[in-house]
């Protein structure tokens, strides 16, 4: 075989596979913890290109697609959004495996089919930037060697591969002092503001500054401003309007998550809309060019032209078999939908609610695969608004079977809740691999891979990500559980999701709460608007959705990281390496997520194991007004060792 065509490899698919297992699980935890997922496309190719050194012959092309298998399965975790709403509200106890296992395998693999047709359009012919794309890229150029002498390319690799594992053994340590609760692992305030009251608490976690590192100084700014209307005003006056007894942390608490987390889902609702909106003529276009393309290749195929013809960097998968497997899909559904209803008060209405599933995913799913790969184009797949597309989802979702119980004069709020939860995860699932899809493939276009093995790789990765997210997610349910408690994973948007459909089905939604979020959305798009006019500052309006509707210790902590990766690549950017030290700042930071969520579902493994919520406490209560200061002190040195040592690294 010729090496520049040594590409889909057994080798490759196994390791791929390997490297779905660490990132997913670390995704996983991280998006149940604090609503956010990164991407894993620079990681996995580091990791990659040092392991297939040590065969024979590897590739650029082969290690594109090893990153290419791994990031499709990483991004299947986004299913932590809507799947954990099924637990919270109590119908289901667990994961079940196989039903869990479809969900994620039918609607990644809609999402691989909806997005091949879209490549031409939005990657080929189109001026979209697509960062994260373009930066896979460029590592992998960089550490395959086609840049420089091939020594420097296997000396940086080497060194990244380094900075992935000691920023993971930190972070991991770090996390470790949490669990021995020899380290707080949140800071916070709380005060009377008047009659009123607000605080404000900052996470000091690790993986939360890694994560801000990736997601930029523009989108954490955003976040900042959601803090301060979150916190500093809608919670002190709604608190005012409402006077109520307490300590000032129970009385703020309780109204921001009663009243001001619907207006922060407001927020993001809107700036979903105006995202897609925006889309509307680009992706129309996209879909138009697509099928003159696919036209174009039928007539040269009936005049005799042979696939030799085409160049190999255009060979998509045959747009024949993409519908033929699309077809095959729509079956399985069917049955898993039916399944679902199986047992249930909604039984009786098993048919139109299957039939209305199954449409509403097909055609719904299409549109929102084309929004997501172009958003994925214009700002990166991780700072893409998919949880607000999700809010969208869920919200027609329970609007459509309300609407067929409702014309069958058929009552069953909480199976119906629960139907629509399950609807909008199979549509979910579309759109985070549709989101996530079109950025490998802008990777590789810049690297000569072949787009149909690309393709099957991202079915691949779809179907690995598939079989171990179901038993991670039971583990953690377990371990830690959902929603409240003190130890409990937050579950961020599953949370909102579930309250929504709640809301629109029970006809119990505060829609006054989210028309303010909504009113306050089209101000900041204003804003950001004009700041874009500038071509130097922008404000994204989903991000500002966010700041107001997460909890204020995860975002805060996200927000230091966005600043903390600013000012590291305003420093670097003065020294001969600027962008190889930039490189190994974005492997740090995906370090510290690596690490400590890991260590995340290994803790979680011990408390099932033991019995015990904290099985690794050394110390008790009266420990932790030493924890506080310790915690921070071990949290400030820690990063600015990190940081320090990677800017030296890079040269």
């Amino acid at each position: 075989m010729d090496d520049q065509r040594l590409e889909l490899t057994w080798r490759g698919i196994v390791l791929g596979g390997a490297i779905t297992l660490v990132f997913t699980a670390a995704n996983v935890y991280l998006g149940l913890k604090v609503g956010l997922t990164f991407a894993s496309s620079i990681p996995a190719a580091v990791i990659s290109m040092a392991v297939l050194r040590a065969f024979r012959n590897p590739t650029i092309i082969e290690n594109n697609i090893v990153q290419t298998i791994a990031s499709a399965a990483g991004t299947l975790s986004s299913i932590i959004f809507v799947l954990p709403g099924l637990v919270m509200i109590g119908w289901w106890a667990g994961f079940p495996y196989w039903d869990s296992f479809a969900i994620c395998a039918l609607g990644g693999t809609l999402g691989v089919m909806y997005s091949v047709p879209l490549r031409r359009a939005l990657v080929t012919q189109s001026d979209l930037p697509y960062p994260e794309g373009v930066a896979a890229a460029e590592v992998l150029k960089v550490g395959s060697g086609s840049r420089g002498a091939p020594s420097t390319a296997v000396e940086e690799n080497r060194r990244g591969l380094v900075a992935l594992a000691v920023s993971s053994a930190a972070s991991a340590c770090y996390a470790v002092g949490v669990a021995a609760r020899v380290f707080a692992d949140t800071v916070a305030g709380y005060v009377r503001v008047g009659a009123g009251a607000t605080g404000l608490g900052v996470g000091m976690s690790l993986a939360l500054v890694g994560a801000g590192h990736l997601i930029g100084l523009s989108v954490g700014l955003a976040i900042f401003t959601g803090l301060v209307l979150a916190w500093g005003i809608l919670t002190p006056l709604l608190t005012a309007l409402h006077p109520a007894a307490g300590a000032p942390a129970d009385v703020a608490l309780s109204v921001w998550a009663h009243q001001v987390r619907f207006i922060g889902a407001g927020t993001i609702g809107i700036a979903a809309l105006w995202a897609l909106g925006r889309l509307v003529k680009p992706v129309a276009y996209g879909i138009a060019s697509s099928l003159a393309a696919a036209r174009r290749r039928a007539e040269a195929a009936g005049a005799g032209a042979s696939a030799g013809d085409v160049p190999r960097t255009e060979r998509d998968l045959p747009i024949g078999l993409v519908a033929l497997i699309s077809l095959a899909c729509f079956v399985p559904l069917a049955v898993l939908l039916a399944s679902f209803l199986h047992g249930t008060n909604l039984a009786p209405l098993t048919l139109p609610l299957v039939v209305g599933g199954v449409i509403y995913i097909v055609v719904a799913g299409f549109f929102v695969a084309a929004a997501c790969g172009y958003m994925a184009g214009l700002i990166g797949s991780s700072n893409s608004p998919v949880s607000g597309l999700g809010i969208l989802c869920v919200i027609g979702a329970s609007l459509l079977v309300l609407a067929i119980a409702r014309g069958t004069g058929h009552a069953g709020a909480p199976a119906l809740i629960a139907y629509a939860l399950f609807v909008t995860a199979v549509l979910l699932n579309v759109a985070t691999i549709s989101n996530d899809n079109l950025q490998d493939l802008k990777t590789g276009q810049l690297v000569d891979a072949t787009p149909w093995r690309q393709q099957v790789a991202l079915i691949i990765g779809v179907v690995f990500g598939s079989l171990v997210i179901p038993p991670i997610l039971d583990l953690l349910a377990k371990a830690y559980g959902f929603g409240a408690g003190p130890h409990a994973l937050p579950a961020p948007q599953a949370t909102l999701i579930s309250a929504l459909a709640k809301g629109v089905i029970g006809g119990q939604i505060d829609w006054g709460l989210i028309g303010i979020g909504a009113f306050i959305g089209l101000a900041v798009i204003a804003v950001d608007e004009v700041l874009r006019a500038t071509k130097r500052w922008q404000l994204p309006p989903l991000a500002v959705g966010l700041g107001i509707y997460l909890p204020a210790a995860t975002t805060a902590g996200a927000v230091i990281g966005a600043v903390a990766g600013w000012a590291y690549n305003r420093a670097v950017a003065r020294q001969p390496h600027t962008e190889a030290a930039k490189r190994m700042g974005v492997l740090v930071a995906s370090g510290l997520i690596v690490g400590e969520s890991l260590f995340g579902v290994f803790l979680a493994g011990l408390i099932v194991v033991s019995g015990k919520a904290t099985p690794l406490a050394v110390v008790g209560d009266n420990f932790q007004p030493v924890a506080v200061p310790l915690a921070a002190a071990a949290f400030i040195l820690t990063l600015a060792l990190l940081y320090r040592w990677s800017a030296r690294l890079a040269g």
